[in-house]
């Protein structure tokens, strides 16, 4: 793998992004709706916009940067990245606050399958690797986004923290606009020239494309189940560590070694996927996610609890890292349409994680909650061995 310009300049655009969209998302988000008169089910609705955003967009935008300038195209996502954050100090009720956070998930609905398809065609030889050193690139971003939040908000306020992500999504558009002087030209389907009809009859027809490609739509379900987990964790985890005598710091080190545990892994199993095929290893990262889960359900103390963080952000990194580049193998020129794919779901399954999680906490508990969330995801597993078969074993 040779590293070039633009990738290196793409890895800074998306560290960037996600540190100025952390900043604002976690933690100052929920504690500003709450000054605004926002409740509980308010706080949960304007967190979860900028994710519907995704849900909406991601595969149509995907399917669009198939058919023209992609780079041009990323530039909206970005755009949001910059200039979102800076109208938060602006909102002075819950509603405008809620319609912010729909248009802030611009940035991460456009930007990230865009972003994914591109460092996939920049490196068709060594996907598995390059899309481990991004993903850990952007993950970096989101790791450093919160602890900078919550510091920002105590020492400068919700409108410090506020503007310090604006600055940070400003850096993420001047680091931009050097990536599109450096970036290579990338195929795109020939419209004719005929205006905007043409336009939008190929992204559908690669829209359609990749709905009808099994092992594409498997990898991508996969990979939501995988969020599911995530989600269940973020929202529930904190809770368990409190429950069986953990303080809050405590849980704070579950989250932090989890993260840290995918940040260093991602570029590794990337390598190794690139050698040894994605499917094995999105099984073994699906396996160790449900293993991992269900083990904190019989865990009594930090030290337990940590290694099953650590494991779940392993099997996290593996399942990403592998998922992404099998899908890119997979496009045959719709490479976008199938990372915007592979984003929608994703989303999907990451706002429904909380949402079981919390269900099935009320219906049987933490421990069966955990175990049966553990046990989706060796379902998913076997169900994804069974949908793709031998013939994606290996990379294109």
């Amino acid at each position: 793998m040779t590293v070039v310009p633009a990738f290196l300049l793409l890895c800074v655009v998306g560290f960037c992004g996600f540190v100025s969209y952390n900043v604002v998302r976690m933690p100052a988000l929920a504690s500003f709706a709450e000054t605004l008169g926002a409740g509980p089910v308010e706080v949960g609705f304007i967190l979860a916009a900028s994710t519907m955003t995704g849900v909406v967009l991601k595969l149509p935008v995907g399917a669009l940067s198939d058919v023209v300038n992609r780079s041009k195209v990323m530039l909206v996502g970005v755009l949001a990245f910059a200039g979102s954050p800076f109208l938060y100090p602006l909102v002075s009720n819950v509603e405008w606050l809620l319609a912010l956070r729909v248009v802030h998930g611009l940035a991460t609905a456009v930007f990230i399958p865009l972003a994914l398809a591109t460092v996939a065609e920049l490196y068709p030889a060594a996907r598995g690797a390059a899309l481990g050193w991004y993903t850990a690139a952007v993950q970096g971003g989101a790791l450093l986004g919160p602890m900078l939040g919550g510091w920002l908000v105590d020492v400068a306020g919700h409108a410090g923290a506020f503007l310090a992500g604006g600055w940070c999504g400003v850096a993420a558009l001047a680091a931009y606009l050097l990536f599109r002087r450096h970036a290579p030209a990338l195929p795109v389907r020939n419209t004719d020239g005929r205006g905007t009809r043409p336009v939008m009859a190929e992204m559908w027809r690669g829209a359609r494309a990749v709905l009808g490609q099994m092992p594409m739509v498997a990898t991508s379900v996969a990979e939501a189940v995988k969020m599911v987990g995530t989600g269940a964790l973020m929202a529930f985890l904190p809770l368990y560590g409190l429950s069986v005598g953990l303080s809050l710091a405590e849980t704070g080190l579950l989250f932090g070694i989890q993260g840290f545990t995918s940040f260093v892994s991602k570029p590794v199993m990337g390598r190794v996927s690139d050698r040894v095929g994605r499917r094995p290893l999105i099984l073994l990262g699906l396996l160790v996610c449900g293993v991992s889960i269900m083990a904190m359900s019989h865990a009594g103390g930090l030290g337990w609890l940590l290694v099953c963080a650590a494991g779940f952000g392993f099997g996290e990194a593996v399942v990403t890292s592998s998922s992404a580049a099998l899908i890119a193998d997979l496009g045959n020129g719709n490479v976008g349409a199938g990372m915007g794919l592979r984003g929608t779901v994703m989303d999907v399954g990451h706002v429904a994680g909380p949402i079981l999680a919390g269900a099935l906490v009320a219906a049987v508990g933490y421990a069966g909650a955990f175990t049966m969330i553990g046990c989706l995801q060796i379902v998913a597993a076997f169900g994804f061995a069974a949908l793709t078969g031998r013939r994606v074993a290996r990379p294109a």
